[in-house]
């Protein structure tokens, strides 16, 4: 339970420095772009001890599966309350790119702030296993170097698993859009968290550039470009599938709908169309 404990104290530092940075910013609009930089680094702080004690705890700490999956949801819940609108996910940038919702500057700033966010939140896990807290911890810091890849398949496996899995996630993500924020928080966070526990033996389905960045691309196994293509490419390539078939078609990209015909919303009835012809 120490391991836990120590684990409880760092989450609550995460989630009050990226609750702490999201406030500031508040005061200049034109650093909006930043919120996506608390974002990340939440995310990725977090997911980092939550791999700690997927990896060593549950056979050093004797935590149960249904321990982890419960803390990654309420991880993945609070990362939804407190950051909002920033979603941490490269991907979801992008869509609203896509969707003609931003424009390239914005997008291009705030993919960078979540890249920054990432390599910031890798380096404060690093840290925090530094300092050899608990035997979970000393255990985590001598593995750190030679740390296991989230990529446990093919790369042709993998680009295909992490291609599903954003399609499911941006497909259930786009129908949510317009829901409240009480219903598609805890819904997004459900669905996450069971893509995650689903593809753990494959990519661990991260569906975020960023995110995959700061959780495995340092880790040995493959090179930068291999990971590149399951993690960037293959999640980018199903968030577009999933737009197109959403929308059935890619704003930024052409206008014209390829899936859906466009219909009237209201008929002339017909007796109305002679009557205008005899006028």
């Amino acid at each position: 339970m120490s391991g836990l404990n120590a684990s409880l104290g760092y989450f609550v530092a995460v989630v009050v420095f990226a609750a702490s940075v999201r406030t500031l910013l508040r005061k200049w609009p034109r650093l909006s772009f930043m919120t996506e930089f608390a974002s990340a680094f939440m995310l990725v702080a977090c997911r980092l001890e939550v791999q700690t004690i997927v990896e060593v705890g549950e056979w050093a700490g004797g935590l149960g599966p249904d321990v982890t999956v419960t803390i990654l949801f309420v991880v993945l819940l609070t990362h939804g309350v407190i950051c909002g609108g920033a979603t941490g996910n490269t991907n979801l940038v992008l869509l609203k790119f896509l969707q003609m919702d931003a424009t390239t500057l914005p997008t291009l700033l705030a993919v960078a702030a979540q890249f920054l966010g990432a390599f910031l939140g890798l380096l404060a896990a690093g840290y925090y296993w530094g300092l050899e807290l608990t035997d979970m911890h000393m255990i985590k810091n001598l593995m750190a170097r030679e740390c296991s890849t989230s990529l446990q398949v093919s790369l042709l496996h993998g680009f295909f698993t992490e291609f599903v899995c954003a399609l499911i996630f941006h497909l259930i993500h786009l129908n949510l859009e317009r829901r409240s924020a009480l219903i598609q928080v805890p819904l997004i966070a459900v669905l996450l968290t069971f893509l995650s526990h689903t593809g753990r033996g494959y990519t661990s389905a991260y569906i975020n550039p960023s995110l995959a960045y700061g959780l495995t691309f340092h880790c040995p196994g493959f090179t930068f470009t291999e990971y590149a293509v399951v993690y960037w490419l293959g999640s980018l390539t199903g968030m577009t599938l999933a737009l197109l078939l959403y929308m059935g078609h890619i704003p930024r990209i052409f206008a014209k709908n390829l899936l859906y015909s466009q219909k009237t919303r209201f008929r002339v009835p017909k007796g109305d169309k002679g009557e205008k012809k005899k006028m």
